[in-house]
């Protein structure tokens, strides 16, 4: 019995490896409060909103 290859349209599991490697390597060398500025700033630029505010 063989097994068809599927071509996927978008994968998912790429796309969160590659954001987790860019953001490693961005903050890699950071300290807390740093940490905690590159974050805010993310989040100020975003369309997300945090949760429970």
């Amino acid at each position: 019995m063989e097994t068809k290859e599927k071509i996927k349209a978008f994968d998912a599991v790429k796309m969160m490896r590659d954001a987790r490697d860019k953001i490693s390597e961005e903050t890699q060398n950071m300290t807390l409060e740093q940490m905690k500025k590159y974050l805010a700033d993310r989040l100020k630029n975003s369309l997300l909103k945090t949760v429970g505010r």
